[in-house]
């Protein structure tokens, strides 16, 4: 099935709540106390933003591939400086990166020279996330 012609706010809550119940993601002991970029102001509100941020990055390796800097682009946001006009600030790249890595654990993604790509399991496995959906 095509990832497109399903919500993805709804593809994305799907896939969170089956990271979720996956035993391998183990999730780091930092996330409670980090931002998600210098452009925030405070930490994330939800308790589960670690499994959305796994599965929106999943959902966007799936199109394309793509490495850590072009995430952080993606993810960032302007940064409020007073009076000064605000400026684009690029997303924090440790989390993206070891979401990257838990993917890869769980061989839904693979390294490549261009970045990460989806692998066969992956493209199943948001194959399966979309079924659910529809």
């Amino acid at each position: 099935m095509d990832i497109n012609i399903v919500d993805r706010q709804k593809l994305i809550n799907q896939l969170s709540s089956d990271l979720q119940k996956e035993k391998t993601i183990s999730i780091p002991n930092w996330i409670n106390f980090v931002k998600t970029g210098i452009h925030k102001k405070k930490i994330p509100d939800d308790k589960n933003w670690w499994f959305f941020r796994i599965a929106s990055i999943l959902c966007f390796v799936s199109t394309r591939q793509i490495g850590v800097s072009r995430l952080r682009v993606k993810y960032g946001g302007r940064k409020n400086r007073g009076y000064k006009p605000e400026k684009f600030k690029k997303a924090a790249g440790n989390n993206i990166r070891k979401a990257l890595q838990q993917l890869e654990k769980l061989d839904l993604v693979e390294k490549n020279k261009k970045g990460r790509k989806l692998t066969l399991k992956g493209m199943k496995y948001i194959e399966n996330a979309i079924k659910n959906i529809c």
